[in-house]
């Protein structure tokens, strides 16, 4: 008779920022729901000020765990599918930040913790893309991370540096709108040069250049909205406002006519009219990857988190090489999507 093997009991760890969560809430939630599953007891690691959850989900690898909960904001979920990149082991996302984005474009639930926590436990596996970025600072070696909604060079990331910490734990992301009023009358346009796809370099002279995974920002700022998760390409916008109407044309742009008009076929008909002028402030392309090179250092920011002034950045898409828990029936829908299907 041939030796069968008995299947093991499938088993979760929960990586966590012990500052974002409330932890007793967490383990009692974790607890309830791996027995309610069957699973395995749950193992624990904690992010620490050396280790933003890398290194803790790479232990927890070790012990060939079935899923990783990451359990706090942006920063933690980044770290932790840094660590989990082409594993072939899930993430579950706990989401206890300021912009809880990557949770916000897949349409999974930000405010209830036993809901994110079961989704867990009995939710199915959706196969995502991840952004790579091989980052080229001021000083010192180039060195290659993750992102899972959006990288920005320039003012963006100018107005990550210039959000007050404090600020953010009274109002949440609403403090970025501080960051974005003090950053603005800093900011000074820069001359890059970028290519797509290895296609010939182009210059240009911006004040940003945000590249996406996905495309939704906080507030349900549609800011890329034909971005997709799961295309392997990269959404880019090369934002050139002059002044403070070509701002107030951005803006325009992403709340009104991308979360507005676009979902209706006479909205639609409209933007195509304003096509160009919209296309002399804010440029959109796709790319599969992107190589961007400054002429003078400028900031540089992933999902939120600060790298400092940088000399260049290559971006691509590595396609499916994440995979995260959903609820089941919504394994092929994320939040711009969601919006997208409305009114034709």
């Amino acid at each position: 008779m041939a030796d069968t093997e008995t299947p093991r009991t499938p088993q979760a760890a929960v990586v966590y920022n012990p500052i974002k969560v409330d932890e007793q809430k967490l383990r009692a939630s974790v607890a309830s729901a791996a027995s309610a599953a069957g699973w395995a007891e749950t193992l624990w690691f904690a992010t620490t000020e050396a280790d933003a959850g890398q290194q803790a989900t790479r232990e927890a690898l070790d012990h060939a765990v079935s899923t990783v909960l990451a359990a706090g904001g942006d920063g933690t979920v980044r770290a932790v599918a840094e660590a989990l990149r082409g594993s072939g082991v899930s993430l579950a996302i706990v989401p206890a930040g300021t912009g809880n984005l990557l949770a916000r474009n897949m349409q999974l639930p930000l405010g209830s913790l036993d809901e994110s926590v079961a989704i867990a436990f009995s939710g199915v596996d959706r196969p995502i893309d991840l952004g790579v970025a091989t980052v080229t600072p001021e000083r010192g070696k180039s060195a290659e991370h993750v992102f899972l909604v959006m990288a920005g060079l320039g003012l963006d990331a100018q107005m990550i540096a210039n959000t007050r910490p404090e600020l953010k734990k009274q109002v949440g992301w609403l403090a970025y709108v501080d960051g974005v009023a003090r950053s603005i009358p800093k900011a000074k346009p820069f001359r890059i040069r970028y290519s797509l796809s290895g296609h010939t370099d182009r210059p240009a002279h911006v004040s940003a250049i945000l590249v996406a995974n996905c495309g939704l920002l906080p507030g349900n700022i549609q800011f890329l909205p034909d971005a997709r998760v799961d295309d392997g390409i990269l959404d880019i916008a090369v934002l050139q406002p002059k002044g403070v109407l070509g701002w107030l044309t951005i803006w325009r742009r992403v709340t009104w006519e991308n979360g507005v008009l676009r979902r209706s076929a006479v909205g639609r008909r409209m933007i195509q009219q304003t096509d160009s002028m919209n296309e002399r402030v804010m440029t959109t392309l796709r790319a599969a990857d992107i190589r961007i090179v400054v002429e003078h250092t400028q900031e540089f920011e992933l999902d939120g988190d600060e790298f400092g002034r940088v000399r260049s950045v290559v971006l691509r898409a590595d396609p499916g090489a994440l995979i995260v828990r959903v609820p089941v029936g919504s394994e092929g829908t994320t939040q711009d999507e969601a919006a997208a299907v409305t009114t034709a």
